[in-house]
């Protein structure tokens, strides 16, 4: 099984979407762990609508719309970092996050602590816009000073290449490609948006 990690600077960021776009061109399993909200379309519901692919069960399927830890919280339930070992699949496996890398899954760990646990390689999605330089550094430094190997940088919004090529230039990381925002997301619009992510490079990963 070879697995990637795909996280993000923030929430709201497009690493859903993403996710989505990389499980279809992989031909993937696709897997989120922790749910938190559940009375909108959860993200594996919305990969399953994207992508077609497989998607695992969550581990935890948590009601409120907030940090893993304050949702499990509301609930009376502590997560519990051993029950979230890479799932055995045949084929590659995407794991989406929640929110950003120091999103708390307890009050004792961050989603950076279970990375590290997983040793897999992290895709790091930002937004292109204002901010994203900061926000792209701080996380790239978290995952770097925790040992997690980088596969790069994809980024979702409208261009901005000197944005784009100061965070690549700075953070010395790999430009994965960006996607745009999508007036009408489909399987096949994002199919088509994801001609511009560089496969091959994410492949090499794998």
């Amino acid at each position: 099984m070879s697995a990637l990690i795909v996280t993000g600077t923030d929430t709201g960021v497009g690493k859903t979407v993403f996710a989505a776009g990389l499980t279809a061109v992989l031909g993937a399993c696709y897997w989120k762990p922790v749910q938190s909200g559940l009375e909108d379309a959860t993200d594996s519901e919305t990969v399953r609508s994207f992508s077609g692919a497989e998607v695992l069960p969550e581990t935890y399927r948590l009601n409120l719309p907030a940090s893993p830890h304050l949702s499990a919280e509301d609930m009376g339930v502590k997560i519990d970092l051993s029950r979230l070992a890479l799932p055995q699949v045949d084929g590659p496996l995407v794991v989406e996050g929640a929110g950003g890398v120091m999103v708390p899954l307890n009050r004792q760990a961050f989603y950076l602590d279970l990375f590290a646990q997983w040793r897999a390689p992290v895709i790091l999605v930002a937004r292109t816009a204002l901010g994203t330089i900061n926000h792209t550094s701080l996380s790239l430094m978290a995952l770097r000073n925790a040992g997690c190997e980088v596969a790069g940088v994809a980024f979702v919004g409208d261009p901005q290449p000197e944005v784009e090529q100061t965070i690549v230039q700075m953070c010395d990381v790999r430009h994965l490609g960006r996607l745009p925002f999508l007036a009408e997301l489909t399987q096949q619009t994002l199919s088509d948006a994801f001609t511009a992510i560089d496969i091959e490079a994410i492949r090499r990963f794998l």
